[in-house]
């Protein structure tokens, strides 16, 4: 069992720290939130920019689904974001089985001296009929389809897509795999703009794709935390970070 907590601008933290014992002179004031001692704090990091789409060209595929290069933007984006993570406390490395997030992280995986782990179940959703490319093809054709996605908020209205339910369970699982993994710990998690979405989707019990707006090289940040009760663990994932485009303006 999950529970989600978004953590708004502004508002109190999500998971507050430790009151003190006793009230400071003036009163009990707020506090910059601190993720708690064994939570993990996992920073999901969107590729760079891919190679471009052809209709006569299409990607190739990696178990189905379509697995394009860095564009060379997206290598510079890559490289962006190394300089921006480089001197920050990271315990590991996860990407996924397409190129493209291993490029990603290879500036900042050098910079660390961490090899990257594979995390399968942080691809990207399976787009059925409309791999290798297809999707952007039909975007900038404004397939009435296309459009459809955006009504209903699900990926599954593409032919043969991965069914939505199966997407959640999967990414929604892998982060938790990295969190027993890692107590305490700081991760980079170099992933996919559908799976951003989703798992931030999961995080806030948002609408479908209410986080399906992450730019290429974004960093978004949640904490999971698991906690003990007597009807078994769960995870609390709060959310801190979303669409961090700082290194890159």
């Amino acid at each position: 069992m999950t529970e989600t907590h978004p953590s708004p601008s502004g508002a109190q933290p999500a998971i507050p720290t430790a009151p003190t014992s006793t009230a400071e002179p003036e009163g009990f004031r707020q506090h910059r939130y601190v993720a708690p001692p064994s939570a993990t704090t996992i920073l999901l990091v969107r590729h760079g920019e891919s190679a471009p789409a052809h209709p006569d060209r299409p990607f190739p595929l990696v178990d189905g689904h379509g697995d394009p290069e860095l564009h060379t933007h997206g290598r510079q984006q890559a490289e962006r974001v190394a300089a921006r993570l480089r001197h920050e406390r990271i315990d590991a490395i996860y990407v996924t089985t397409l190129q493209r997030t291993h490029q990603t992280a290879a500036p900042l995986a050098a910079a660390l001296g961490i090899t990257p782990e594979v995390e399968p179940d942080l691809r990207e959703v399976f787009l059925g009929e409309w791999e290798g490319g297809v999707l952007r093809v039909r975007a900038a054709a404004s397939d009435p389809l296309f459009a459809q996605l955006f009504t209903d908020e699900r990926w599954d209205v593409i032919p043969g897509a991965e069914p939505q339910d199966e997407f959640a369970r999967r990414t929604l699982a892998a982060i938790q795999r990295i969190a027993a993994r890692h107590p305490g710990g700081r991760v980079v998690a170099v992933t996919h703009g559908g799976v951003i979405g989703q798992l931030l989707c999961a995080a806030t019990g948002s609408r479908g794709f209410a986080f399906g707006g992450a730019d290429n090289a974004s960093i978004s940040e949640i904490v999971v935390e698991t906690i003990e009760r007597t009807d078994g663990p769960f995870e609390r994932i709060v959310l801190r970070r979303y669409n961090d485009t700082a290194h890159l303006d």
